[in-house]
């Protein structure tokens, strides 16, 4: 990384002059900072509150002459080197030439990486969330990330992946190994959301010795070229690894998969991102070859029985709301018992007053800005008009909480849908709305029994399939559940929605959410593949093949 120093005399800082060097990456190609074409500059999340005109006119301006004086603007973050098509070749040639020599290297060594990148995350912590403040990320949500990325580099995580990759049996004369073998080139598209911490995943490819080429996304590229740079690089150096085994480039999404897709070098693309987008490049991947790992949307789902903690399970219900929705992985919907649905509504109404807006840095704001809200509010439409009940919210609001037609911020917003059959003739119910937007699903009145299989049924028919939840203290109905939910790469029950776990996968899922080949996402394991090997000692060939038979 390059500091780009500004003028002495503005050390103390003004109004709009920084008082820091400026973040400055290169690509970083083969182990080397690579010089790009042209940059692209991050503003922080202050400016778009604050001020977007400037915010605007800082970046072109920076962008069309990067000796500009506009450098020094508090605004601006940092800039990242843009990739030309050729950078993006070079970049896979170079993983290509350290994966062969990386795939060599013990598993006990690489497996060293998660331990190794744990303590260094830990190391590094208020840096990285400064950066992800400075990307819109608040403050209390961007800590919840970095929470997943603890449990994913644990050690009980690690020990697990341990077993997973390589396990030895004794046989009579043979010694037997089932082991997971590396896949190669993998090439990692993150989400322009959360393309930081996303791009901690790649790490786990990495352990599993597969080289790895990280786009980082144009519009938020700051956080990942930071990640890759400065703190997982210097860690292959640390365990020996050949250069070209990481790379990472700030480029343009279409021209950096369609040379992806079209390269013989890349064996496996991980691709986060909707799922329309997501199915397509799909089936671009396996006309070539390639293996498709999707980590798409989800429409989750949460379920409260009769007997539920209403209490508890509206504090998971609330995690809708988190980051104002943009969140693949936070509820969508919930499914409640008649019998408690009203009770649960003006639980939610109570509750929901500690959802609030505010800069990104303030510890108790829990919603984003959203810019483009058309689809919220034709949503909300079309809902009212097929019979559902605004119960809170609905609008949007200034930074500070005030009803505005005009705020860059959405009201968490409840409806109450009556009919679970015909819930799904909702478009808020049937597909992720990426919004501050919970529809809350009260069925027709049944017998306790017709609505647990109506509930399962529910579940089951999703077409997404990411977590699902249970709120229920009667263990047949948590019995019933675990059972014969199908759908999804994760069930919780009476616990967070949201909350990460050891040992459990924190992505995947089935149906939109993952594809054809959708599951739980381990990437570790979804980037390599399984191997049996035998290796005998005084076998006769001829005495193994028909004394078996």
């Amino acid at each position: 990384m390059k500091l780009i120093e500004g003028d002495p005399k503005l050390a103390g800082g003004t109004a709009t002059e920084r008082a820091t060097p400026l973040r400055s990456y290169d690509l970083f190609i083969g182990g080397k900072d690579v010089p790009g074409d042209g940059w692209v500059y991050t503003t922080s999340a202050a400016s778009l509150l604050e001020d977007v005109f400037t915010s605007i006119s800082l970046k072109r301006a920076l962008e069309k002459d990067p000796d500009d004086a506009a450098s020094q603007h508090r605004y601006v973050v940092g800039r990242c080197a843009v990739a030309t098509t050729a950078h993006i070749d070079e970049s896979l040639q170079a993983a290509a030439d350290a994966a062969r020599e990386w795939a060599r290297v013990p598993l006990e060594r690489r497996l060293r990486l998660g331990q190794l990148f744990r303590e260094t995350l830990q190391a590094n912590q208020d840096e990285f969330l400064e950066l992800l403040v400075a990307e819109s990320h608040p403050v209390k949500l961007a800590r919840w990330e970095l929470s997943c990325l603890y449990q994913l580099y644990g050690q009980e995580s690690v020990n697990w992946y341990a077993e997973q990759m390589h396990k030895e049996f004794i046989h009579g004369n043979r010694r037997l190994i089932v082991r997971r073998q590396p896949d190669g080139v993998v090439c990692f598209n993150p989400p322009q959301n959360a393309a930081g911490p996303s791009a901690a995943l790649a790490v786990l490819p990495l352990m599993a010795g597969n080289a790895v080429v990280v786009r980082a996304p144009r519009s938020i590229p700051l956080s990942t070229m930071y990640l890759c740079r400065e703190l997982i690089a210097p860690l292959l150096e640390e365990v020996g690894a050949p250069p070209g085994v990481l790379n990472a480039l700030c480029s343009n999404p279409k021209q950096t998969t369609d040379r992806w897709i079209e390269s013989p070098l890349v064996n496996d693309i991980f691709f986060v991102g909707g799922s329309e987008e997501g199915l397509k490049l799909q089936e671009r991947c396996i006309a070539n070859g390639k293996k498709p790992i999707l980590e798409l949307a989800g429409n989750d789902s949460i379920v409260v029985w009769k007997d539920a903690d209403l209490d508890a399970a509206v504090e998971a219900i609330l995690e809708c709301f988190y980051g104002s929705g943009q969140i693949c992985m936070v509820p969508n919907c919930v499914v409640v018992h008649p019998d408690v649905a009203d009770e649960l509504i003006a639980k939610i109404k109570e509750q929901i007053v500690d959802v609030k807006p505010g800069y990104p840095d303030q510890e108790d704001v829990l919603l984003s800005p959203v810019r483009r809200a058309e689809k919220f509010f034709a949503l909300q439409k079309q809902a009212l008009e097929l019979g559902a009940e605004l119960i809170s919210g609905g609008g949007r609001m200034e930074v500070d909480g005030t009803p505005s037609d005009t705020g860059v911020f959405l009201q968490p917003t409840v409806l109450r849908v009556n009919g679970l059959a015909t819930s799904r003739e909702t478009d808020m119910v049937k597909h992720e709305t990426f919004f501050p937007l919970l529809p809350v699903i009260v069925p027709e009145a049944a017998t306790d029994l017709e609505l647990l299989d109506g509930f399962i049924e529910f579940v089951n028919t999703n077409d997404y399939g990411l977590r699902n939840s249970l709120w229920a203290k009667s263990e047949e109905v948590i019995d019933q559940f675990v059972q014969r939910i199908v759908n999804g790469g994760l069930l919780k029950v009476n616990d967070s929605h949201i909350g990460f776990l050891p040992y459990l996968p924190s992505h995947g899922g089935t149906g939109l959410t993952g594809g054809v080949f959708g599951e739980a996402n381990y990437p570790m394991l979804k980037t390599s593949h399984v191997q049996g090997v035998s290796v005998a000692t005084g076998i006769r060939p001829r005495q193994a093949v028909f004394d078996g038979a």
